[in-house]
């Protein structure tokens, strides 16, 4: 039996190109910028996917999620006042996943800063969930 090989998770030249090229066509299309900022991000191209976040929270401004993705955006290229806000906003919003706040890699560069353990407390009380810091 074959070994399975490891798909790779980086985005290629084509996938950024169609996108784009249906962001053209359709500027203001929610679905595609969702895709589009996911691409970006995929590929190491943290500012255009921030300017697609922050397009979709100006597009989308009650959705936690489109906040949540600012936050990460923010985080990534190192701005962590930004993306402390903009998670905040999420959470405001209804954001309530305090677990993949903790676990997820774009948010790693926040995981010791006190401001983001209170807000990962805070949603951990609001959702009646236990959190020890460090978990």
């Amino acid at each position: 039996m074959p070994e399975k090989v490891k798909e790779d998770t980086k985005p290629t030249r084509l996938e950024v190109e169609f996108l784009e090229a249906l962001r053209r066509r359709c500027p203001a299309h929610e679905p595609i910028l969702e895709a589009l900022g996911h691409v970006y991000t995929r590929a190491g191209r943290f500012q255009d996917g921030l300017q697609v976040d922050l397009e979709l929270t100006r597009l989308r401004p009650d959705d936690p999620e489109s906040w949540y993705n600012l936050a990460c955006s923010h985080a990534l290229l190192g701005a962590p006042p930004a993306a402390l806000q903009a998670l905040e906003r999420a959470i405001q919003c209804g954001y309530a996943d305090a677990h993949w706040m903790v676990s997820d890699p774009d948010l790693a560069s926040l995981a010791a800063d006190p401001e983001f353990l209170r807000l990962v407390q805070h949603v951990r009380q609001k959702t009646g969930s236990r959190w020890q810091a460090g978990l």
